[in-house]
C-alpha cells in the first residue's frame, strides 16, 4: 500500500522549516508500526504542471490495514500538530493505492 502526500508550502516557508517537516515525517517510520519505507523528494518535472505542489513524500505500508492504523495514530496526529504550529503549509493532496500487477 502506497501513501503519497504532496505539499505546497507557503512562499515564506524557510528551507529550515521544510527540512523540519521532512525530518518529522520520515521519523514516523520509526514510531508507527506497519510503515516499511519512507521516501521524499522535490518535484523536478520540466512539464511545469505541479500547480505549486513541490515536495513529495511517500510511505509504503505493509497493507491497507497498516495504513488505516497510521491515520489516527497519536504520532501521526503529533505530526499534523507540528504542521499547524509551523504554519508553513499552503495545501496538500494525498493519493493512496495498491500497486497493480505488471502488464
Amino acid at each position: 500500500m502506497r501513501h503519497i502526500v504532496v505539499f505546497k508550502y507557503k512562499p515564506d516557508a524557510s528551507p529550515a522549516q521544510i527540512d523540519s517537516v521532512t525530518q518529522a515525517f520520515g521519523e514516523l517510520k520509526n514510531s508507527i508500526p506497519g510503515i516499511v519505507a519512507f521516501e521524499h523528494g522535490v518535484n523536478n518535472s520540466p512539464e511545469n504542471k505541479n500547480l505549486g505542489f513541490t515536495h513529495v513524500y511517500m510511505l509504503t505500508f505493509e497493507d491497507a490495514a497498516a495504513r488505516d492504523a497510521y491515520l489516527p495514530h497519536p504520532e501521526h496526529k503529533k505530526f499534523g500538530a507540528l504542521l499547524g504550529e509551523l504554519g508553513v503549509l499552503e495545501d496538500a493532496f494525498v493519493v493512496d493505492y495498491s500497486p497493480a500487477e505488471s502488464l
